[in-house]
């Protein structure tokens, strides 16, 4: 805080001397700040012209920008939702696919409750075997076409979209 105060009363001390000091005229004058008064003065037609068209391609740029954000913004929507229904599609099918091994589980469990010899225990797990290897290999089958289907409905979405928007920039 003395610092500051020192500081000042310096520069107070300063102001004082330097008012109090005669500086010699030497016959030179004084020169004041120069006054500029601009005058009024209209814009030419041509540069009006210019200026107004450059504000109504702004206007108008801004406009179909606005334009484009919005149907950005709908075909993200519209991408999304196609996406989720149909990965809810996909998770319907893996659900269907365990119920339907649950239960064949339970029904080969159940047939072994019965077995009563060694060679009907091996004869029944072999076509147990062999019939989980066919519905295993069915259903995979199955999922890959799902997964195909999805990725195609979901890439012609996109596809559409960008074409839609490129046709709209041109």
């Amino acid at each position: 805080m003395t610092e500051t105060t020192t500081a000042a009363n310096k520069a107070e001390t300063t102001k004082h001397a330097a008012s109090s000091i005669d500086i010699p005229n030497y016959g030179l004058p004084k020169f004041e700040k120069p006054k500029f008064d601009l005058p009024n003065m209209e814009m030419p037609e041509a540069l009006r012209e210019v200026a107004e068209k450059g504000v109504e391609r702004t206007k108008d740029a801004c406009a179909k920008a606005k334009v484009a954000s919005e149907e950005a913004a709908d075909f993200l929507e519209n991408s999304y939702e196609v996406a989720a229904k149909r990965a809810t599609d996909y998770n319907r099918k893996l659900i269907e696919i365990a119920r339907t091994n649950t239960r064949a589980t339970f029904d080969y469990v159940d047939q072994l409750l019965g077995v009563k010899s060694l060679s009907e225990f091996i004869e029944l797990s072999t076509a147990q075997m062999r019939r989980q290897f066919e519905i295993m290999s069915a259903q995979n089958r199955e999922l890959c076409a799902l997964a195909q289907e999805i990725a195609t409905e979901t890439a012609e979405t996109i596809k559409m979209g960008v074409s839609k928007s490129l046709n709209k920039a041109n």
